[in-house]
């Protein structure tokens, strides 16, 4: 692959050569929809839509691997974010729980195959999905495999409008333009009539929490007869959930005044909520189409959503808590002083100077904090920030396909819009007091308690032409040439937060967007597609495909992709696949502004993620982003014994140039200061603050292989469906630049997601019940960003880092029809309260006058690959007409 952003002639001369590929090549968009069947039976012989433009292909004879699951998978999934569903079911996707992680607990960064969300392309009914708002920016583990990325948000999809998802395993790049270096999630919808409702209630075991509550209904009818609409809805209303523990400062707190101790945020609960976020919101999905003729289509697409969150954020002490030397018994502070504590090994843990207030205006205990009684007047018992975030989108298509002869056409245009509110309350600013009057104005008024953060927005405007047109040869069958052309527009907005919002300290220590961060950044690039596919021989299909796309940003692209199948025996077949590809940097890599104003030395200065053009990233060597390159490889068994089973196992080699990612910090010294005019005036003068950016900083190897059958059968006087889905995935870092990368987030590359991962169900049905069981097996895993020392050999506290242990998850749903238009079904997720290891001393110290560590923790933040919170059963009732 080659960018070039100047050579107008290459250009002419590689459009000139897309044409007359389209005489050999192979095919590069999807097929039109079909009416795939839902997945209940016979799934081997799905037709796919997804990979190729023929309409003969299923998953086991397409030359690429393409997984289509069904209704049947879909429906006995009982969560109500679309990307929970899919992870018990794809076990190369894997997706963190993010209990406290920023703007990161709102929008989740799934990975497929150990790439990130941006890696893997995301379509609904063939259509390219918008990216989200968000761009991932929180470091901790919650991000590891997705640090810097910023990708779709399936989230926004209501379960109950797919027919089907479509996985490709394969690169295709060439074929659908950048992103879909991992692969591509196709969301097949329902066009089908009639009536369908649904409603299901649900709770965690534990403490009998989380409870939540779902209807959803599908209306699908005609208009004349050449027209219909179907169209989806659901709301939903999860509760919170809480794992952990209260901080030992905040039982402190209880002990010393027993009688406010009421005050403590969210008592009798933790002050500090490990768990799931309460999210509530809405979701719809439309899908109409209107016959012009017999020979053409108009359709619409379009989906809306809106969720709203709100996410504990870390306490903030009143009380500094003492403990033995054990961490086993609180101390009365009475009388204690820095020499007593020293003397006895006591444990001091301090609360947040800002409220940590003495009257004489001494500290005895050695936390260093006299503070404005005007902060502790505020929150007593101190107090935990509640982060909001609000989540809008509307993504919509219009097109028109239909046949002129042999030739198919479609030609669609689409527009989108997702923004991201972030806003907070219970919280404060300790730059803004009206005690201080040292303190110019306007920072001698009173500190807000609810701040807005702004709003980030992600804009994104498609059209496309796909064409194909079947040339006889005098091969097994016609060649399927295929060429297209698309054009998008992507537009990345940031707007201003309030003043104290982004003024001195932000709120709790979070930085909001300061006017001079706010604008809109827009990019936009054309793109043009040639291929076809054929069938030389019976036993052999051959397809090859190639794509030019130029960005008025960085350049041009110029990737391709060569696949085949054999069949060597009736039923069995080996085929591979080599191409190359791209994923283009996004304006809001480009632009995304993450910064905390804080307080060094009686100065204000500036740390966090600047922009790559900006003043500060440029002076520590930022360059304009340019493509992550990838190369693909894989090559695969097939297998369909006998009728009802079959079997396929494909191995892959993906690798990933220039990966884009955020750099270490760089700390601004004096001497920076004195050489750069323009980094002096952002840091005013002060140095100590620190800069980080997006960079192309590295290289990535993954490997793998996915192993998936299926057998369904006649058993017992009903019917068996057996499926296995199993995955081996190992991610490395090949080479980074200096100062990219830390040895904490290798390590998590390599080991967040377990590299083993396997599904099997079995699904009985006979008369009016049904049963499906669930075996989920996740291998060992590591988290070293959230419990590593820097060099991602060893834990927090100086030990060894903490392999949490590989755990089996069983689900189990049974559905009995009343009648053939309702059904009722009982059912649990981790029906036997299945947790993640708990955290040891050496990955995080350990108190035991609470259970857990100094900030509550009992678990992995991020819950690992099944979550924490335990068992979840759920009743629910479906009515269709």
């Amino acid at each position: 692959m080659r960018f070039d952003k100047n050579n107008r002639l290459s250009k002419l001369a590689l459009l000139g050569t897309a044409a007359s590929m389209a005489m050999f090549t192979a095919t590069p968009a999807l097929a039109q929809e079909t009416g795939a069947s839902s997945g209940d039976e016979d799934s081997g012989k799905e037709i796919v839509v997804i990979g190729t433009r023929r309409t003969d292909r299923s998953s086991t004879n397409s030359a690429s691997p393409v997984d289509v699951i069904g209704t049947q998978d879909l429906s006995t999934q009982a969560a109500s974010n679309l990307l929970d569903v899919v992870k018990n079911i794809v076990p190369s996707l894997y997706v963190p729980q993010n209990t406290i992680s920023d703007a990161s607990t709102f929008v989740h960064s799934p990975s497929l195959r150990g790439l990130p969300a941006d890696n893997v392309l995301v379509m609904i009914g063939g259509k390219r999905l918008n990216r989200s708002a968000l761009v991932q920016v929180y470091s901790g583990g919650d991000t590891g495999l997705g640090y810097g990325s910023q990708g779709a948000d399936i989230g926004s999809i209501p379960t109950i409008a797919i027919n089907n998802l479509q996985v490709l395993r394969d690169g295709a790049t060439a074929q659908y333009g950048s992103d879909a270096i991992a692969g591509v999630m196709n969301y097949g919808i329902r066009s089908d009539k009639g009536l369908e409702v649904q409603g299901r209630y649900g709770q965690y075991y534990r403490n009998g929490d989380g409870k939540s509550y779902q209807v959803a209904a599908n209306a699908g009818f005609g208009l004349g007869e050449r027209a219909f609409i179907n169209v989806s809805g659901e709301y939903f209303d999860d509760g919170q959930t809480s794992r952990g523990v209260t901080r030992p400062t905040a039982l402190a707190y209880a002990t010393q005044n027993p009688s406010n101790a009421a005050q403590l945020p969210f008592y009798p609960l933790p002050a500090q909520i490990f768990g799931n976020s309460p999210n509530r919101g809405w979701k719809i999905l439309v899908n109409s189409e209107l016959e012009l003729s017999d020979n053409a289509k108009f359709y619409v697409l379009g989906n809306a959503s809106h969720s709203k969150a709100s996410e504990s954020f870390n306490y903030r002490a009143s009380t500094a808590a003492i403990l033995d030397s054990t961490g086993t018994t609180l101390i009365n502070p009475a009388g204690q002083t820095a020499a007593t504590i020293a003397a006895n090994n006591y444990i001091l843990l301090c609360p947040r100077s800002f409220l940590n207030y003495q009257a004489s205006g001494v500290d005895p205990l050695g936390c260093g904090a006299t503070s404005d009684p005007y902060f502790r007047n505020l929150y007593p018992a101190g107090f935990t920030p509640i982060f909001v975030g609000v989540i809008n989108q509307l993504w919509g298509v219009a097109g028109i396909r239909g046949s002129m002869g042999d030739l198919t056409y479609d030609v669609s245009v689409s527009s989108s819009r997702n923004t991201l509110d972030l806003s907070m309350y219970n919280s404060l600013n300790t730059a803004f007091s009206p005690n201080n009057p040292a303190s110019a104005a306007p920072y001698n008024t009173a500190t807000q308690t609810s701040f807005d953060f702004g709003r980030q927005a992600q804009k994104e405007t498609n059209a496309n032409l796909d064409l194909t047109y079947p040339v006889e040869v005098g091969f097994a069958k016609p060649i399927t040439l295929s060429a297209g052309f698309e054009y998008r527009k992507e537009t990345y907005q940031l707007t201003a937060s309030d003043f104290q919002g982004y003024a001195q300290g932000g709120a709790s220590g979070y930085g909001g967007v300061s006017p001079s961060q706010a604008g809109s950044w827009s990019q936009n690039n054309v793109a043009f597609y040639a291929g076809a596919e054929t069938d030389i021989l019976d036993n052999w299909t051959v397809g090859v495909a190639g794509r030019y796309e130029h960005y008025n940003t960085f350049g041009s692209a110029k990737v391709g992709k060569i696949n085949t199948r054999f069949e060597f025996a009736p039923g069995y077949a080996i085929r591979a696949t080599v191409g190359t590809g791209f994923h283009a940097p996004s304006p809001g890599q480009q632009h995304n502004s993450t910064l905390t104003t804080n307080f060094i030395q009686g100065n204000s200065i500036q740390t966090g993620t600047f922009p790559v053009d900006s003043a500060a990233s440029l002076f520590y060597g930022a360059k304009p982003l340019t493509p992550e390159k990838s190369t693909n490889f894989g090559v695969g068994f097939t297998a369909e014994p006998t009728r009802g089973l079959t079997f396929t196992v494909d191995f892959y080699n993906i690798k990933v140039k220039d990966k884009i990612f955020v750099t270490q910090s760089f700390t601004v010294t004096a001497a920076d200061l004195l050489a750069s005019p323009a980094l002096n005036t952002i840091f005013g003068g002060t140095p100590g603050g620190n800069v980080s950016y997006f960079t192309n900083g590295l290289s990535t190897r993954t490997r793998g292989v996915d192993v998936v059958a299926s057998y369904n059968t006649d058993a017992f006087g009903g019917k068996l469906n057996l499926s296995l889905a199993y995955n081996h995935n190992n991610n490395k870092v090949t080479s980074a630049n200096a100062n990219v990368i830390n040895a904490d987030q290798i390590a998590n590359i390599k080991n967040l997601a377990p590299h083993d991962v396997a599904h099997f169900s079995a699904t009985y049905s006979t008369g009016p019940f049904s049963l499906t069981a669930r075996e989920s097996y996740y291998g060992s895993w590591v988290n070293a960003t959230d419990y590593g020392n820097g060099t991602g050999v060893g834990g927090a506290n100086g030990g060894p880092l903490q392999h949490f242990g590989a755990k089996a998850v069983t689900d189990l749903d049974i559905t009995y029809n009343l009648s053939k238009e309702m059904a009722i079904s009982v059912g649990a997720n981790n029906l036997f309260n299945t947790f993640p290891d708990k955290l040891n001393n050496n990955s995080i110290g350990l108190f035991p006058v609470v259970g857990g560590s100094a900030d509550g923790q009992v678990y992995p933040r991020n819950g690992g690959p099944f979550g924490m919170n335990g068992g979840f059963w759920y009743a629910r009732v479906r009515v269709k007409y």
